[in-house]
């Protein structure tokens, strides 16, 4: 996201966080906040008129903001209302940058509640455990990226691995991950869920491959390890490969490191502070 559009969405995340904090008598609606800014998205994605309309530099932003409301007043509720508002009414690089923008604030309403009822692990670890069962299982993942399929059978196998067994932000991203991928990669859907979850935390998220099961106290020691050596909070997702070389491989974002570069770092990180 470039230009005008990283600042429209600076000042849309202030909107959102102001809508999320909640305060005195006022409940915080998150999963109902999700399900209407997926459903904006939604709308977004499957008009390219209205995505030129709410995005056309030379119309006027209370213009905008009154198209907005007249499509989308009376299916909303007032907080997401004006929060749609708030985005159509700045300046977008490209019609696309405003659909993802929705599609990162629902996510985020997700992960907000998901965060009051201290169960932000549970979802990041849920989610891409999910990821890595489809991906590892030919009939699951040819379901999944069928795009000819019915719905209703890519629908069923989110509810055959997590309907009961998952915390509901976790269904709810699978969910709308396996049907409405707007056109990206399955895998590459949830590893950008799982990134906003992440940004959102304020923290790092380490996907370890290990050629044997961590304990405790070993994912206790890497992620202090991680944790000094990044200067942020880390949060393992372990993947189990007996054929990785090194026994270990740490990638966080496009970095990646194996043990052998891990130990090195850390031991270089003692010996400059002493």
């Amino acid at each position: 996201m470039q230009g005008s559009s990283r600042a429209s969405a600076a000042h849309g995340q202030r909107a959102l966080d102001a809508l999320l904090v909640g305060g005195p008598g006022r409940t915080v609606a998150y999963a109902g906040l999700a399900d209407e800014l997926f459903s904006v998205c939604a709308a977004l994605e499957s008009s390219a008129a209205l995505r030129r309309a709410l995005t056309d530099p030379t119309r006027e932003a209370s213009a905008k903001a009154q198209l907005a409301n007249r499509l989308f007043g009376d299916k909303l509720s007032a907080p997401a209302v004006q929060l749609v508002t708030t985005l159509v009414e700045q300046r977008w690089s490209s019609e696309r940058d405003l659909v993802d923008t929705v599609e990162n604030f629902a996510v985020q309403s997700l992960a907000a509640g998901a965060e009051t009822r201290g169960r932000s692990d549970s979802v990041e670890d849920e989610l891409f455990r999910f990821e890595r069962i489809v991906a590892g299982t030919a009939s699951l993942r040819d379901a999944v990226t069928d795009r000819k399929a019915d719905p209703a059978t890519r629908a069923q196998v989110v509810a055959t691995l997590l309907e009961g067994k998952a915390q509901p932000e976790t269904v709810r991203l699978a969910r709308q991950a396996v049907l409405a991928p707007r056109g990206r990669r399955f895998d590459r859907v949830i590893a950008g869920y799982l990134s906003i979850i992440s940004t959102r935390r304020e923290q790092l998220s380490a996907t370890v491959t290990s050629a044997i099961e961590l304990d405790a106290d070993q994912s206790r020691r890497l992620v202090a390890a991680l944790t000094r050596i990044y200067g942020k909070p880390v949060h393992l997702k372990v993947v189990i490969d007996p054929a990785i070389v090194g026994g270990i491989r740490v990638q966080i974002g496009d970095e990646v490191v194996d043990g052998t570069v891990l130990r090195k770092l850390e031991g270089a990180r003692r010996h400059l502070g002493g």
